[in-house]
């Protein structure tokens, strides 16, 4: 889509599935099996979605999607289907990785970072190798300084490299990054957890991450278990949704399986995602 002087594509690195209770928190399996289906395992199909954002400067990759590092175990328990992946998505675009000159993260978890790095031998290597990649520090310092709850979310081998390298800028705080692309923390989900806004033209397009997963997460109390800080996200998601309804912004949805984006709407009382952007 076109949002002013910029172009926007969502990008797939494939589906993942990942427990419908977990994903779904506090709201019990007989509400939310009425949004999605789960499997015999209860797992539930999800959608792994970079956002391509062409800029008069840039070529911007917002996440990276799980990548192709993940152990056999684990692609077995979250159902890893990448027979279309990131670099199908690219090519589509009529890219390859070598074109992305700005990759932003939202959070540094497997499954929106783990496409960062790769295997190159017996090493592991930058993906993008003509680009920079921006990291919020403080996201960083979790990620490097882990516990018990967290571990298994921060893989190093999906960020470590990049230091290594030399091709990481650390973002400080809130605030744009590049023109027109500002970050905008939410914790909730994970403490340095953010949005990614983009404005162009007058429009305003939002990269939201996991703070509304799906396009079943609208309503406010549909928190996924996995958030560590739950009243976090529940609390920011408030003033997020009624921020981008009046704004009419366009939303990406990074997880869910089948709409990429839309503008939320309300209607008697009802919200609903719009998939017309024009």
């Amino acid at each position: 889509m076109r949002l002013g002087d910029f172009e926007l594509i969502s990008l797939s690195d494939g589906t993942f599935r990942l427990d419908g209770g977990a994903m779904f928190g506090v709201v019990p399996k007989t509400m939310w099996q009425k949004r999605t289906v789960p499997d015999d395992r209860n797992r539930i199909p999800l959608g792994l979605r970079p956002l391509l954002v062409h800029t008069p400067q840039h070529t911007v990759l917002i996440d990276s999607g799980i990548g192709d590092k993940m152990p056999p175990k684990l692609v077995d328990i979250y159902a890893i289907d990448r027979t279309r992946h990131l670099d199908h998505s690219l090519a589509d675009a009529g890219l390859t990785a070598d074109d992305i000159t700005v990759v932003i993260a939202s959070h540094l978890h497997f499954d929106h970072f783990g496409g960062s790095t790769m295997r190159q031998g017996d090493a592991i290597v930058p993906r993008f190798r003509n680009a920079r990649y921006l990291i919020r520090r403080d996201e960083w310092l979790d990620a490097t300084h882990t516990h018990d709850r967290n571990r298994a979310s921060y893989l190093p081998e999906n960020f470590l490299p990049l230091v290594e390298a030399g091709v990481v800028d650390f973002i400080e705080g809130d605030g744009e990054v590049l023109p027109g692309i500002s970050v905008w923390q939410t914790g909730g989900h994970c403490l340095h957890h953010q949005w990614i806004r983009i404005q162009s033209g007058g429009r305003t397009a939002a990269f939201v991450a996991d703070l509304i997963p799906t396009t079943a997460h609208l309503d406010e109390p549909w928190i996924m278990g996995y958030d560590l800080y739950p009243m976090d996200t529940f609390y920011y998601k408030q003033r997020f949704l009624r921020e981008a309804i009046d704004g009419e912004y366009v939303v990406f949805f990074e997880h869910d399986p089948t709409i990429p984006a839309g503008i939320i709407r309300e209607k008697n009382g009802r919200r609903f995602v719009d998939t017309e952007m024009a």
